[in-house]
């Protein structure tokens, strides 16, 4: 939502959320930032499983009241629709980690819920956003990609044939880290119909549009380096009921607060931040690193737990895992000897530093994981515009 706003030629009508945290932070943002008055009901936090109570409005007692999407947006034009279903499902991680390779996770389909809301609307463009591993994914047997093909098909909208074509590295776009996402326009036929319209705008999308938008990289030091440090205390510091190992516990700069870390912790991303910055490099192999967390814990894992930013390149992609630890984004600074914090993984996902982002620290690591960079939507909003004012 933030960054198609930020492009300055789209406005928000209404968004579904289906976390608490997630909602109330996006209605926030509606509000101070973008100036609606109607930001509370704008937002609906709710299952897009139920697709027309959505629709139609509701009262339930976890969800509260809404008057549903039709009544919301009311007769105004809907020229796009922008989401994607949660990404766990596809995502190569989730399956090593589900006993059954995700295959009886309900998520593989709700793309057929978020395609009912697109019927509905009938906007003339979607913009369908999921991880590399839809690519592969195949719960039953047939490909998940074939399946939301068809599915655009019979809806009424043409998409890219192979959507390889559509797989772009966010870092080659200006945004500080690594992050493979698949990006599906979906252009409605009977809207172009003429002289094969939407090949071209699918076309111009793709080949022309979105690599005209590619820039040098941006590296973690260009992302973070400037914000307030936060150094190791001597003895614990406790403040309102929580516990802290780092200093200074607050600043000006908003949720970027330490994370508690044990005394051992401290010394590990010490140890292999100052590995990375002496140019030692003892522990930058895998076996090396599942050898230190085996030596530190007396316990023995399949991948690697621990992972150190590098100051001169893009971050690794900043995970909704990160919200259970941040083993896999130590500080490169080994004086500070910890895992970044939540503004610093905002900054990696290019959110603004006035993005204030509600809920507790874990809720919000979270949510941050979950997002697209904000400056990367941005750049897909600024591609779908230009090829929006040249056809319609």
């Amino acid at each position: 939502m933030d960054g198609f706003q930020q492009e300055g030629h789209f406005d928000t009508l209404a968004c579904v959320e289906w976390e608490k945290y997630p909602a109330q932070t996006l209605a926030e943002r509606l509000k101070k930032k973008w100036k609606h008055k109607k930001a509370d009901s704008e937002v609906v936090r709710f299952d897009i499983q139920r697709t027309q109570e959505l629709l139609d409005g509701f009262d339930d007692p976890e969800y509260g009241v809404s008057l549903g999407l039709k009544k919301i947006v009311g007769d105004k034009s809907v020229d796009v629709i922008i989401g994607g279903p949660p990404c766990q499902a596809y995502s190569l991680a989730g399956r090593i980690r589900d006993a059954k390779g995700m295959k009886d996770d309900y998520r593989n389909y709700l793309f057929e819920s978020y395609i009912r809301i697109v019927n509905y609307f009938k906007p003339k463009f979607f913009v369908f956003e999921n991880v590399v591993g839809m690519l592969s994914a195949a719960p039953d047997g047939t490909l998940i990609v074939d399946k939301i093909r068809t599915a655009f098909k019979d809806a009424g909208y043409r998409v890219v044939e192979d959507f390889k074509n559509a797989l772009f590295d966010v870092a080659d776009f200006g945004i500080p880290q690594h992050r493979k996402r698949v990006i599906i326009l979906g252009v409605r036929e009977d809207c172009f119909a003429k002289d094969d319209e939407c090949a071209k705008i699918l076309d111009e999308f793709y080949k022309l549009e979105m690599p005209s938008l590619k820039t040098k990289i941006k590296t973690v030091q260009d992302a973070i380096g400037d914000l307030p440090k936060i150094y190791p205390s001597e003895e614990i510091v406790y403040l309102e009921g929580k516990k802290y190992s780092h200093t200074p516990i607050t600043s000006s700069v908003l949720n970027h607060e330490p994370r508690f870390h044990s005394n051992r912790d401290i010394g590990i991303f010490n140890l292999l931040a100052d590995d990375i910055k002496s140019g030692r490099n003892e522990y930058v192999s895998i076996d090396a690193l599942k050898a230190l967390y085996t030596k530190m814990t007396g316990k023995k894992s399949n991948i690697h737990k621990y992972y150190v930013l590098r100051n001169n390149e893009p971050s690794n992609t900043i995970p909704a895992h990160l919200y259970k630890d941040g083993m896999r984004h130590i500080h490169p600074d080994p004086e500070q000897a910890r895992t970044i914090t939540v503004r610093e993984a905002a900054r990696l996902q290019t959110f603004a530093d006035d993005f204030e982002f509600l809920g507790p620290s874990m809720a919000q690591y979270k949510m941050i994981g979950n997002a697209v960079p904000s400056e990367f939507a941005r750049l897909v909003a600024k591609a779908l515009f230009n090829v929006y004012k040249k056809y319609c």
